[in-house]
């Protein structure tokens, strides 16, 4: 189960955003910023890929990328005109929209990951290719053991400095084990 994401996680996302991408419509700018000024209609938005799978979404893309500029989704009804999906938003605000971003490496913005939340509108298999999958998975853990062993070689270094003995071989051991891990993915 995954946690639900806060309505400033959100807001921070989407300010980062608005601040680091040219969008391709200025209509999705104004949705955009509309939604940061409206914390309860915010609650209800869920970042997400594959928005057109969705009851009610929105697909919004900034330069750089072959996306179309924007999409509004809703049941089978699918429109290009943002000012109607603004006008829905505005009409709904008790009911969730879930929001697509397409942008230059969206896959790799540490940011976006922070506020993308799983589509629970995507079919089991989706994603068909099992293979992918393992292998995304593989590199989820390699990643993680990664940053684990650099955090665990900060921390040694500071019982180090501060004379923690115990602290000192605690953290050593469980380093020595993240590394074993390591050494079985390579």
């Amino acid at each position: 189960m995954q946690t639900p994401i806060s309505v400033n996680e959100k807001k921070d996302f989407v300010r980062w955003f608005l601040n680091n991408y040219q969008l391709k419509k200025r209509e999705s700018v104004w949705i955009l910023n509309y939604l940061i000024n409206h914390e309860s209609l915010l609650s209800y938005v869920h970042f997400v890929q594959e928005v057109k799978l969705c009851p009610r979404g929105m697909e919004i893309s900034a330069q750089g990328v072959q996306d179309p500029p924007f999409r509004f989704y809703k049941g089978q009804v699918m429109t290009n005109d943002a000012e109607k999906s603004f006008h829905d938003l505005r009409m709904n605000q008790d009911e969730p929209v879930y929001i697509q971003m397409n942008f230059e490496d969206a896959h790799k913005s540490s940011m976006y990951a922070l506020v993308l939340e799983d589509n629970p509108y995507l079919p089991k298999d989706y994603y068909v290719n099992d293979r992918d999958k393992v292998e995304a998975d593989e590199l989820l853990t390699s990643s993680i053991l990664t940053f684990r062993k650099k955090e665990l070689e900060k921390q040694i270094d500071l019982a180090l400095m501060n004379g923690d003995q115990s602290e000192f071989i605690t953290l050593s051991d469980e380093l020595i084990e993240v590394k074993k891990q390591l050494q079985k993915k390579s």
